[in-house]
């Protein structure tokens, strides 16, 4: 239901327009998120972003690395994708499922997934984490992010503007709270703290370290070994 929610309600202009309408704070913590990602990157590495939407991310990143792979389960979204990287050419785009991408092992030197991918694909978290790790290269680096508890009511305040633009349903303020935001209509946004982060990957052959950034978001970086 809520996956459904990316690929027909909520998907390719009114993906933008969510972005579009967000207050200064969000804007904030969303120029964060690609800074921080974009320190971690090198000039010729190859970098797969999970969950690409429009475009938003994956431009910027296309600006810095050889060359960028984005992969989303909405057509729509691809398309606008496709617009907003015209100006590049080292970048690919590809309509599928982050969880089961069919990817070669060990392809990519960086994976990214930020502003929350790992809640709002709505899969087995665990399993993502298992793909990511299966597709990227020993020594490479793969970023998930969620929001920092702290960050609580500016992320409400953004959401709730959105449903007033009719982005979204009715918020339910009954059923919102412990970091997950519903709405009356089906969708659900939840959080991933770092106790969450840590046991997620447990148990995987690789190096983690979980930070916070900007006072709003909780990165978790993987390094395969």
């Amino acid at each position: 239901m809520e996956q459904d929610y990316y690929q027909e309600k909520l998907a390719a202009e009114k993906l933008r327009r969510c972005y579009d309408i967000a207050p200064p704070r969000v804007k904030q913590y969303l120029e964060a998120e690609i800074e921080h990602a974009l320190e971690k990157i090198h000039a010729q590495s190859l970098v797969l972003e999970l969950g690409c939407g429009y475009g938003r991310v994956l431009a910027r990143l296309a600006q810095h690395v050889g060359f960028v792979v984005g992969i989303d389960t909405s057509y729509a979204s691809l398309l606008l994708c496709r617009e907003t990287m015209k100006d590049f050419s080292n970048y690919a785009l590809l309509n599928m499922d982050a969880i089961r991408t069919g990817l070669r092992d060990q392809s990519f030197d960086m994976i990214v997934c930020i502003q929350n991918g790992i809640s709002a694909f709505h899969v087995d978290q665990r399993e993502l984490i298992r793909e990511s790790i299966r597709i990227t290269k020993p020594g490479g680096t793969i970023l998930f992010s969620s929001y920092a508890e702290k960050f609580w009511s500016e992320r409400l305040k953004w959401f709730q503007i959105q449903a007033d633009a009719g982005l979204l349903g009715e918020i339910d303020l009954k059923a919102t709270r412990d970091g997950v935001i519903v709405s009356k209509d089906g969708f659900i946004a939840g959080t991933v703290q770092p106790h969450d982060f840590e046991a997620l990957v447990s148990g995987f052959d690789a190096e983690t370290t979980i930070t916070e950034v900007d006072g709003s978001s909780i990165f978790c970086e993987i390094k395969p070994h």
